[in-house]
């Protein structure tokens, strides 16, 4: 064997300790995920919210009017994902979709009263979810800030939504 097929070959781990549970970087993650995901649901139930809906809603509370695609890229979730929840969201008069004038393919969201009135019932569910999760705050707020730096290094590399073209004759749908 060559030195450079054996640089090929990836050596087989020292141990299989690396594949047990809880040496893992996902599993931690995920289940606090679903875990403050379960906080939330009984906050979002009063509203009438799912947790995506919410997700959508604070971005449209942030800016309104969006496309699907912003919504989509500030979210990292696919459209296709986005949309059904979105119909619901409309169908709730919570959000009005339209296409653009200027673009049929492209689809703008925007509060309707009832979305923008869904603000003020949603600022207690923050303060709520602290109390709920009954956790040092400091730790919580640490905790987010790694989790943005862990997203941000993550982001362009991993979900084709937020990559940019690396051709500039080739223009991005939402540009």
């Amino acid at each position: 064997m060559t030195e450079v097929s054996r640089k090929e070959t990836p050596s087989p781990p020292a141990s299989d300790e690396i594949l047990k549970l809880d040496n893992q970087l996902c599993f931690p993650l995920y289940a606090v995920s679903r875990m403050i995901t379960r906080c939330y649901q009984p906050l979002l139930k009063k509203l009438g919210l799912t947790y995506p809906q919410y997700l959508v809603l604070l971005v449209l509370w942030e800016k309104s009017p969006m496309t699907v695609q912003e919504i989509s890229s500030r979210l990292l979730l696919n459209t296709n994902t986005l949309t059904p929840l979105m119909k619901r969201l409309q169908y709730q008069e919570i959000i009005v979709r339209k296409r653009s004038r200027t673009d049929e393919r492209r689809v703008i969201i925007e509060l309707t009263e009832k979305g923008r009135r869904l603000k003020t019932e949603a600022l207690s569910i923050p303060d709520s979810l602290l109390k709920a999760i009954d956790y040092p705050v400091e730790d919580l707020l640490s905790l987010r800030e790694g989790a943005k730096d862990l997203l941000h290094s993550l982001r362009p590399h991993h979900h084709p939504v937020t990559m940019k073209t690396a051709d500039p004759s080739k223009k991005s749908e939402e540009s």
